[in-house]
């Protein structure tokens, strides 16, 4: 499978990537080393992991970080109270405690959290470890014997290797610097916001029902918004609630009135401070500087 059906099969499954993208999931599954994805919250990094294993045909495990994250959440852990009643009923039937500890510490016993789930699948998976710089550094360093090994070592028990490869996709928001030992073991790329050429093909992809000169409209509106001081700039995932919101409004166009408008704009608008900061003043101008930037009149298509 080259760069090219990936990215074929990714827009299948609701995915829209530019070249690089897809060159980056093709040279991960080609050299099986993992992707570090970074950039800005709402650009599409969790999504690529979702849409690869719809496109791949493969089971997707998810582990989401975050700051008191331990090894219990995202390696494994011992059932103690499946131990415990095995320890009981052993008792009841005289087993021997040698036999005993080895028999409670075997897979029989052991929980698996993603990261092992990843690893033991008898399929090869996706492997999604989302928004990795929320983790401490601690969690950082244990993943490097998975990442660069594909292995797991429990005490008990001793190395559990990997039976297929996972993908395995980091994600990023850039809140704290990555080791650079973490950053050797990936491939790196960096995820921008769509230009506006893909975010109207984004948009057809998945609300193929919208009018055409409508998404183009709001597609070039929300592109001027991201240019202002907001708090939380709004991501693709705005772009498709706004554009449902005004076509469940039956709309064709933008409609001319800022107040309007205005009123939808909480699907884009995500903190008070920005909804406060994009007045109707604003909401002109934008509507009068979405004309001036440039897209490629054969992107869209035709609707009726």
């Amino acid at each position: 499978m080259d760069a090219k059906e990936i990215s074929e099969r990714l827009v299948q499954s609701g995915y829209v990537a530019d070249d690089s993208l897809a060159d980056m999931v093709w040279m991960g599954l080609t050299i099986d080393r993992p992707i570090l994805l970074e950039g800005e919250a709402g650009v599409g990094k969790t999504a690529i992991a979702q849409a690869s294993a719809t496109a791949l045909g493969r089971p997707l495990f998810r582990l989401q970080c975050h700051e008191s994250l331990d090894l219990n959440q995202a390696v494994y852990e011992w059932n103690y109270s499946r131990q415990l009643l095995e320890i009981r009923l052993r008792e009841a039937e005289g087993i021997g405690q040698d036999r005993l500890r080895n028999d409670l510490f075997s897979q029989t016993f052991l929980l698996q959290r993603p990261l092992m789930q990843a690893i033991t699948s008898e399929q090869s998976a996706v492997l999604l470890i989302d928004e990795i710089d929320r983790a401490d550094e601690s969690f950082e360093a244990y993943l490097l014997e998975v990442l660069g090994e594909f292995q797991i070592t429990v005490p008990e028990l001793g190395t559990v290797r990997a039976k297929t490869k996972p993908l395995v996709v980091l994600t990023s928001n850039g809140t704290r610097d990555l080791s650079d030992a973490l950053r050797r073991r990936c491939l790196y790329h960096y995820v921008d916001y769509p230009t506006v050429s893909r975010e109207l093909s984004i948009v057809q992809t998945l609300i193929p029902h919208a009018n055409a000169e409508l998404v183009q409209q709001a597609v070039l509106f929300i592109h001027q918004l991201r240019k202002e001081d907001l708090d939380k700039t709004p991501g693709i995932a705005e772009t498709l609630d706004w554009i449902r919101v005004l076509c469940a409004r039956d709309l064709q166009k933008l409609p001319d009135d800022p107040k309007e408008l205005a009123g939808s704009l909480s699907a884009l608008l995500k903190t008070r401070s920005d909804q406060w900061q994009v007045s109707e003043a604003v909401i002109t101008k934008l509507m009068g500087s979405r004309s001036r930037v440039g897209v490629d009149p054969g992107v869209v298509a035709s609707k009726g």
